[in-house]
């Protein structure tokens, strides 16, 4: 069992998470679905979710109780100053669209370093047309240097307001057979594919409960 008594949260990340926390539980009603394999965690962890929604990342933090995620989002939004102002002061880490810009990954490597957690949604879109159609290659590069533990988030469907909206915490993944295999574009691709059928069978076991 982790020791809670040793996560640190920032005082503006607890206090945004308890703000956005009484508005989705008016507007955004979320159930989440085995919180307890997130809450046994230690940092640091990644978490990898799926894209719908500009709630996502939002119903990611609310669902890890204990940590502060420092998420990965679109540079492109950082150059609104209200935007910019809220995304340092949330540690997130900001990546151009498409691009492998190697000082992110850096970021996100010393995230992990430092004992932290780091949030990524590996499609890099939310307009996929199926889930996991293409899983950005830099997602798999950080799971296999960093070796730190990858939990799968399943959003089910787009979220919406007033609706109960439904998140699923998946296993740990097993990575070990990769590791042995070294980091490759095999490899990486490898992950992708793993990611992408670790998601589809979320999925299925949602709909099976719904």
């Amino acid at each position: 069992m982790s020791d809670k008594a040793h996560r640190e949260r920032t005082l503006f990340y607890s206090v945004a998470v308890a703000v956005v926390r009484v508005i989705a539980a008016v507007i955004f009603p979320m159930r989440f679905h085995d919180r307890a394999r997130v809450d046994a965690l230690n940092a640091p962890y990644i978490i990898i979710g799926n894209h719908k929604s500009f709630m996502d990342p939002i119903a990611v933090a609310l669902g890890v109780r204990y940590d502060e995620v420092h998420f990965v989002g679109k540079k492109e939004l950082s150059k609104y100053k209200v935007f910019n102002w809220l995304f340092n002061h949330l540690h997130a880490i900001m990546i151009g669209r498409g691009e492998t810009d190697m000082a992110a990954m850096r970021k996100c490597m010393q995230t992990l370093k430092d004992g932290h957690v780091l949030g990524i949604f590996p499609e890099g879109t939310r307009h996929q047309k199926e889930m996991m159609e293409h899983v950005e290659s830099g997602a798999g590069l950080i799971a296999l240097r960093s070796k730190a533990p990858v939990i799968p988030v399943y959003i089910h469907g787009k979220i919406r307001p007033f609706h109960v909206n439904h998140i699923y915490f998946g296993e740990v993944m097993d990575l070990n057979d990769l590791y042995q295999e070294g980091i490759n574009s095999d490899t990486v691709n490898k992950l992708g594919e793993r990611i992408r059928d670790t998601f589809y069978a979320m999925r299925d076991a949602a709909n099976g409960k719904k």
